[in-house]
């Protein structure tokens, strides 16, 4: 097996970041995908104190785990939405909220994703995965409908406000993989073509494939993994199932929490949803993906000390390599 297997380490941030390297590396696990919340990363003292990350890289070389990519979810989103509120200041630190003036965030939470990129290159890293956040998504499929000018000035926001980021991103030699996922700029097929458009298609800029998340919008995640190869440039594990067809339960999940059985969808255990694993994992071989393959913990059905280690079992049965060349050769020449 040439492609690693992490552990994104987003839903264990209420467990200290060397608890949860302890646990990923009795599992089994290759590495982590650290996530920039919780005690786990914090780009801001990466760049400040020159003592910071050694920390971090001390800790996995003690359980001879790697970091393969970090992850910025939380502040990306609070670089372009509109509005900023009381959810905001549930997932943002104290020193990205402030006084909680919206612009304030935005422009802090954009210095953030500045000192992730830092922080990355600090590590050895070359991948930061995130949200981008969007001024627009308050229109998706609302009444009274948005004009077309004004889904232009949201790309246009978007545009603005992330260049400057990954103008740092560049400078530091790493690359932004967006999450494609509904509340951000890119959230389908479409959504991205206009996102990739709206920044020019610079080579810094590209995307996190998560399966789950088009799983329950109906979409195509094999399709999207062959349109885009040449811009996944992480992979997140996690699966969906949908809980329709009743007559109750719809898409949107009626504003129901995580996990409730009337919400229409719900992620689940990796193999026990509705991504097509086996088509999924050729296809990465076919577009040529060897980057880290990280699990996505977010199953509120099952207990994740349980979850964790089972979906990666699951993984490491199922995530095999590409035919090698000599066997392209071999089976080529067999007639």
């Amino acid at each position: 097996m040439t492609r690693p297997i992490t552990l994104f380490t987003g839903q264990w941030a209420d467990l200290p970041f060397e608890e949860v390297a302890a646990l990923a590396a009795g599992w089994g696990y290759d590495g982590l995908e650290i996530a920039c919340w919780g005690d786990h990363l914090d780009p801001w003292a990466a760049v400040e104190d020159p003592d910071y990350i050694k920390t971090r890289l001390d800790i996995l070389a003690k359980h001879d785990l790697k970091v393969y990519a970090i992850s910025n979810h939380l502040k990306g989103q609070a670089v372009c939405d509109d509005p900023i509120d009381e959810r905001h200041h549930d997932i943002l630190s104290a020193r990205v909220w402030g006084d909680g003036e919206p612009e304030g965030v935005r422009q802090r939470a954009a210095e953030e994703m500045k000192h992730t990129a830092r922080a990355a290159r600090m590590l050895g890293v070359d991948t930061v995965v995130g949200f981008t956040g969007s001024s627009i998504w308050k229109y998706v499929a609302m009444f009274p409908p948005a004009s077309e000018a004004m889904i232009a000035a949201g790309y246009r926001d978007f545009a603005d406000r992330w260049n400057p980021i990954l103008d740092v991103f560049d400078e530091e030699g790493v690359r932004f993989a967006h999450e494609v996922h509904p509340s951000e700029i890119a959230y389908d097929y479409w959504t991205t073509h206009a996102a990739l458009d709206a920044i020019g298609h610079r080579e810094a800029f590209g995307l996190n494939w998560d399966p789950s998340h088009f799983v329950w919008q109906d979409l195509d995640p094999l399709g999207f993994l062959w349109d885009f190869k040449d811009r996944i440039y992480h992979v997140d594990c996690k699966d969906a199932k949908k809980q329709v067809g009743n007559g109750r339960n719809g898409r949107l999940g009626s504003h129901l929490p995580w996990a409730d059985p009337r919400r229409g969808w719900d992620f689940v255990s990796t193999g026990r949803g509705d991504v097509p694993w086996e088509a999924c994992f050729r296809m990465l071989n076919t577009i040529g993906y060897d980057g880290p393959v990280s699990i996505e913990w977010e199953d509120a059905g099952m207990d994740r000390l349980l979850g964790a280690p089972e979906a990666l079992a699951y993984v490491k049965a199922n995530l095999f390599d590409a035919p090698t060349a000599a066997f392209d050769a071999a089976f080529s020449s067999s007639d």
